[in-house]
Formats: structure tokens, C-alpha cells, sequence
């Protein structure tokens, strides 16, 4: 069957979207059927097939988060479209993990809304059943790990660490210092199966060339002088969890190779010791550093870099998203009201100042400001 006469479940609570969409897929061709509601929604799922579904999130009763729920359940090839008004990164984290197929901001372009709608489909076929895991810890419980922002730039970012979080693969992040980057490794971790084992941060440019071996893979008893007792390493404290491996640009060619083995073997050897280690971790790694540059100067190996990067993740610069300074203005805001600081508010002359800024420190440079 061709995408154009593919049926597809519009839901909205608001008559005027339902409207709105119902005579715009038509005119492209599809068969539309329309709900004011979640249940109306599942009644129609029931009794009909469907290849495409776009609902709305805040509606009345059951709201577009639950519907995508029980859609899923009902028929997990089904493609969601989510649309909302009111974009948030936790929601758009959250749709893209139960399984939603995109989600789209309210105002949208006719075009966007269209190819939105025409990829969705092209890829129906190849859509694996999603994961029935519904996450214990939504990124909403962890407050100090929240991801600020509404910007177009950041809820790609979230849509995408809810398709991927679940997925036991390396992730790369990269983006200038002061992003967040650690934030969306804590984000990746606590929204993964992973979630109540170990999330262990490394920053490989802080810690000594000389002893950052010692600190991933641990030592034994006697290794080096100074070796009184043995140690466990970063990986080994990780087993079954996350280890989040900054500044992963810094590290020499000869601890490369030893990650490398980490990826490919899943097992460590301590330094002076020669007993195999089996580790079972996922690896996030994150870097401000052209690294494509690095493998054409010898710096950084190939082979680690495509291992590493099975999922890549760009951050978007602070000045590329300002929009999001006052909610990111806010949110450090009330994080200090109880601080030594006493901050209670910002007038709207000292806001546009910050947002006429370019923030070559980002976000840090915001928060410490």
C-alpha cells in the first residue's frame, strides 16, 4: 500500500486542530478518522486498523502520554505522531522513550507537519515492536539532573536521548564546554535499564597522565611504589552500570588501545596485574574537541573513535538557543534562592542583558554569572 492512502487517527481535544488536520491529510491523499479524546481514541484502535496515529499531549481525561501508552500495547508497529503546545524537554524525553515516532511543537509549518507525517510512515515497516519497559525513575524525579529548555535545538536533543536510552550502545557527546554534557550522560543513565546500578564519571583532562591508568582499571597490591593496597577502578565500580568517560579527547594513544579492549572484550586488567577482569558497562563518552581532526594528526585512533560513536549527540552552543536563558535564568534562580546568595529575582533590563550576551562559557558561565 502506498503512504497516500494510508488511514491515520487524528486526536485532539481542540475542534479546530482536528479540523485543521482532517482536511489537510485529505487533500494529501489519506483516509482521516478524528477523536476528541483518548478513549474515543482506543475505542476507534479497537475496532479499526491504523498506520499512522497524531495526538495531542494535554488534553482532558487521558492525556496524549497515557493514550501513546496504551496505543503501544494495542498495536506496537502503530507510528505516533506526538503535538503539543506546551513543550517541555521532560516530555519530550519521555514520548520519544514509550515509543513515540516524533514529536512537534504547536505552531507548526504545513510542510514540517507533512514530511513529519510522510517519514513516519516510509519507516513503519522497519519499526521494531519498542521495549514494554516503562521507566521506574522519569526524568522528572531527578530535579538536579533536569534538562532546562524548550528550544527547537534542545528538544531534538531530548527526543533523541529518548529513543536511544533504553538501547545498551556507546553514545558520543559533543559540544563546546560548559553544555551540559554530564547532564545528559546522568539523563541517558537514569532513564536506561541501567538506571539502579553505578553511574561513575570520569574527566580524563583532570586527573594526572601517569595515574589515569590506575584510576580506570584499578592496581594491585605492589604495582608501582606507592601501590600500598589494591585498587579497584572506575570500570570495576561501574559493573553493571554507566561510566561516563569526559573529556575522552584528552586521553594518550596507549590508553586508546586499552578502552578500546574494554569495548570490544568487555574485560579489564589491573595495572600490575594479569588476571582478566569481566566488566559489564555501557560507555558514554563526551568530548569539546574536533576528534576527526585528531585521527587525521595520529592523536585519537580510529577504530576507538567508531566504537564510541555508535550513537552521536551534538550540544548546541548557549547562544545558539537563547531563547532558553530565561527558563535556564529561572531555574538557577530558585536552585540559589536558599543559597548564602539570597538571589530572589532578576529584573527585565538585567535579563535582556544576559540574553544579548554570546556565552562563549555556556551554560556554566550562565550559572556562575
Amino acid at each position: 500500500m502506498g503512504t497516500s492512502s494510508a488511514k491515520i487517527l487524528v486526536i485532539d481535544d481542540e475542534r479546530s486542530m482536528r479540523k485543521f488536520l482532517s482536511i489537510l491529510l485529505t487533500r494529501e491523499g489519506y483516509l482521516v478518522r478524528v477523536a476528541e479524546g483518548g478513549e474515543k481514541a482506543l475505542t476507534l484502535l479497537r475496532k479499526e486498523n491504523f498506520d499512522l496515529a497524531i495526538t495531542d499531549i494535554i488534553m482532558p481525561g487521558l492525556d496524549g502520554l497515557q493514550l501513546l501508552k496504551e496505543m503501544t500495547q494495542l498495536d506496537p508497529s502503530l507510528p505516533v505522531i506526538m503535538i503539543t503546545a506546551y513543550a517541555t524537554t521532560t516530555t519530550a524525553l519521555e514520548a520519544m522513550k514509550i515509543g513515540a515516532s516524533d514529536y512537534v511543537t504547536k505552531p507548526f509549518k504545513i510542510e514540517e507537519i507533512k514530511a513529519i507525517i510522510a517519514r513516519a510512515l516510509e519507516k513503519k515497516t522497519l519499526v521494531e515492536a519498542p521495549s514494554s519497559f516503562e521507566a521506574t525513575y522519569p526524568a522528572s524525579s531527578f530535579p538536579d539532573f533536569e534538562i532546562v529548555g524548550r528550544s527547537e535545538n534542545i528538544l531534538e536533543v531530548c527526543k533523541l536521548l529518548g529513543k536511544v536510552a533504553e538501547k545498551d550502545v556507546s553514545v558520543l557527546i559533543r559540544g563546546e564546554s560548559g553544555t551540559g554534557k554530564e547532564l545528559i550522560a546522568r539523563q541517558l543513565h537514569y532513564n536506561s535499564l541501567r538506571r539502579k546500578n553505578p553511574f561513575v564519571p570520569v574527566n580524563c583532562a583532570a586527573i594526572p597522565r601517569e595515574l589515569l591508568e590506575s584510576e580506570l582499571f584499578g592496581h594491585e597490591k605492589g604495582a608501582f611504589t606507592g601501590a600500598l593496597t589494591t585498587k579497584i577502578g572506575k570500570f570495576q565500580l561501574a559493573h553493571g552500570g554507566t561510566i561516563f568517560l569526559d573529556e575522552i579527547g584528552d586521553l594518550d594513544l596507549t590508553l586508546q588501545g586499552k578502552i578500546l579492549r574494554v569495548l570490544q572484550e568487555k574485560e579489564i586488567e589491573r595495572v600490575g596485574g594479569n588476571q582478566t577482569i569481566k566488566v559489564d558497562v555501557r560507555v558514554i563518552a563526551a568530548t569539546n574537541q574536533d576528534l576527526e581532526q585528531g585521527i587525521k594528526e595520529k592523536r585519537f585512533r580510529e577504530d576507538l573513535f567508531y566504537r564510541l560513536n555508535v550513537v552521536p549527540i551534538f550540544l548546541p552552543p548557549l547562544r545558539e538557543r537563547k531563547e532558553d536563558i530565561p527558563l535556564l535564568v529561572q531555574h538557577f534562580l530558585k536552585k540559589y534562592h536558599d543559597s548564602a546568595r539570597k538571589v530572589i529575582g532578576i529584573s527585565p533590563a538585567a535579563l535582556q542583558l544576559l540574553q544579548d550576551y554570546n556565552w562563549p562559557g555556556n551554560i556554566r558561565e550562565l550559572e556562575n554569572v
